[in-house]
């Protein structure tokens, strides 16, 4: 049993979100609830000219976005910037090898990241959302971005132009387990230049975009639930037969 304990816990230590989680990190906040079809078709929208420039989603097809209510000529004229094709798979131009050598690392795919990315902190969506909204400007890091969530981030605030340019305070306070040293704690943001959007603004449009992100790491989830009501309330009315059946058949022997 020892073993298995110390095996789990040297597993978990290599998940970055559980691993985060367990530190006591940044606190994540929860994710606002954007399902109307509006809010997913505008995180669609904002996926492919923010995310699918570096990031692949190699197990969405254009043509699912359907289930988003857009057509195959939306779709097309305003979703498509390459030579794709409706049919085919999310993915990107950029070469694993650039990417490497631009960003140190190659950026994952986001076909499930928001599944993924859940952890006891908070869930997939929260971590998303808190992670997109807590870049701030570094000039120390390669980017010129850092990020609160996951501290010297590969990747650069790729929305910069619609949150603005931040900045982030930190203070150096006494640490309460040892008076003789001091913690280095963040204090907040500090707005440097406006963004084409207001702070509630890109909230939403981030809330929007996350959604969009959770949708398309199960897509099916919305026939999934109206499936399982529909079992549900099938089995209900199974068991009630059954029971009533079953006191028929055994009216006579009581």
């Amino acid at each position: 049993m020892k073993f298995f304990a110390k095996k789990l816990i040297a597993v978990l230590a290599l998940v970055p979100g559980l691993a985060f989680a367990a530190e006591g990190g940044f606190p994540l906040e929860r994710a606002p609830e954007r399902s109307e079809l509006s809010a997913l078709q505008n995180g669609a929208k904002l996926f492919v000219n923010y995310c699918l420039n570096c990031h692949s989603a190699t197990s969405m097809r254009y043509n699912r976005l359907q289930d988003l209510g857009l057509s195959e000529d939306q779709i097309r004229n305003n979703l498509l910037f390459s030579q794709d094709k409706v049919g085919g798979m999310m993915t990107t131009a950029m070469r694993a090898d650039d990417a490497k050598v631009w960003f140190g690392a190659v950026p994952p795919d986001l076909s499930v990241i928001a599944r993924a990315k859940s952890s006891p902190a908070g869930s997939g969506a929260d971590y998303l959302y808190t992670y997109l909204r807590t870049f701030y400007k570094d000039d120390t890091r390669p980017t010129g971005w850092n990020n609160m969530v996951v501290p010297n981030v590969a990747m650069p605030h790729a929305m910069w132009q619609l949150q603005g340019v931040r900045t982030a305070k930190f203070v150096d306070e006494a640490d309460p387990h040892d008076a003789g040293k001091t913690v280095h704690k963040f204090a907040g943001f500090e707005q440097v230049a406006p963004g084409a959007m207001s702070q509630q603004e890109f909230d939403t449009a981030t809330a929007d975009l996350v959604a969009y992100l959770g949708w398309m790491a199960e897509p099916a989830q919305n026939t999934r639930k109206r499936l399982g009501v529909i079992v549900l309330l099938f089995m209900s009315v199974f068991a009630f037969l059954a029971w009533r059946l079953n006191a028929s058949y055994w009216k006579d022997v009581k």
